[in-house]
């Protein structure tokens, strides 16, 4: 017999919530479509879900293309944006429904006032990082240790240098990169960016990922926090397996008296974790 647990601590981050609450409140109020510039969640699922309510993402290249019935609306979510897609919008005659996270926001504050050369951790072409980058034209971003090297090469030491971290990377290699930095260059501003819940999460995976026998990771295929958590409880149960729907299931993954523990990412909903439980379950 299979005993599956559902891990307390995922599902969506605060920021998340409230993009898809108010997404869902407007398409209940206005019973009409509204547009989210880019995917609201990275959760194939919960896009699918939302999508069947009236909610269409657009790519950044598709603004122009939408033909317009009266005042459109459209919803910046979580990630945020440039300052110049906010111009692009307006110009198209979107009324534009703001949900950046309160975090990225001031964090985008930070980066935009800052006087002196700027350094991002974070994916290349993530949309949060796109936004924090807009923000100030002389940011440079690397994703890795790597990358790291080649950007403090660039970098002039007389000059003030500040550093930020998308809000979704790994703590461990954040800290690991600003030790770096402030040994090349002593007096860095290190600013502590990574979300507190995010955060978080580590600490918990790995102790969630320790007392089981095997764990089901979720998440969608593009989400980058998806990726670094789902590493995260790999390198801690070996027996850890990532799907994005209940179709990617496989039984020769369990034995007889398994505890599986059931987790995911930030963008992950509750529902999806309730529905892959219940699958593991109807195994046996």
């Amino acid at each position: 017999m299979i005993k599956v647990e559902i891990d307390s601590n995922s599902g969506f981050c605060g920021g998340v919530i409230r993009a898809i609450d108010t997404a869902e409140r407007f398409l209940w109020e206005r019973d009409g479509r509204l547009f989210s510039l880019g995917a609201i969640v990275h959760n194939e699922e919960e896009l699918e879900r939302l999508g069947a309510k009236g909610l269409v993402a657009l790519a950044g290249d598709e603004i122009d293309d939408v033909v317009m019935y009266g005042v459109e609306t459209i919803l910046i979510r979580a990630h945020g944006v440039a300052p110049e897609i906010y111009e692009k919008l307006r110009l198209k005659g979107f009324e534009i429904i703001d949900c950046t996270c309160p975090v990225v926001l001031n964090i985008q504050k930070q980066i935009r006032r800052s006087a002196g050369q700027v350094l991002i951790f974070g994916k290349h072409g993530h949309p949060e990082v796109l936004g924090l980058v807009g923000q100030n034209s002389r940011a440079k971003v690397f994703d890795s240790l790597e990358q790291l090297e080649d950007a403090l090469a660039e970098i002039n030491p007389e000059e003030p240098l500040d550093v930020f971290s998308q809000t979704t990377m790994s703590p461990v290699q954040y800290k690991r990169a600003c030790d770096i930095i402030s040994r090349v260059v002593p007096g860095s501003n290190i600013h502590n960016t990574i979300c507190k819940q995010v955060a978080s999460r580590h600490g918990e995976l790995s102790t969630f990922a320790r007392e089981h026998d095997a764990v089901i990771f979720v998440s969608g295929s593009h989400s980058s926090n998806g990726k670094v958590l789902y590493d995260l409880c790999k390198s801690e149960n070996p027996r850890t397996w990532r799907v994005s729907a209940i179709e990617d299931i496989k039984p020769e993954w369990f034995r007889p008296g398994d505890f599986v523990g059931v987790s995911g990412a930030t963008s992950t909903p509750k529902w999806l974790l309730e529905k892959v439980a219940s699958a593991i379950e109807n195994l046996q």
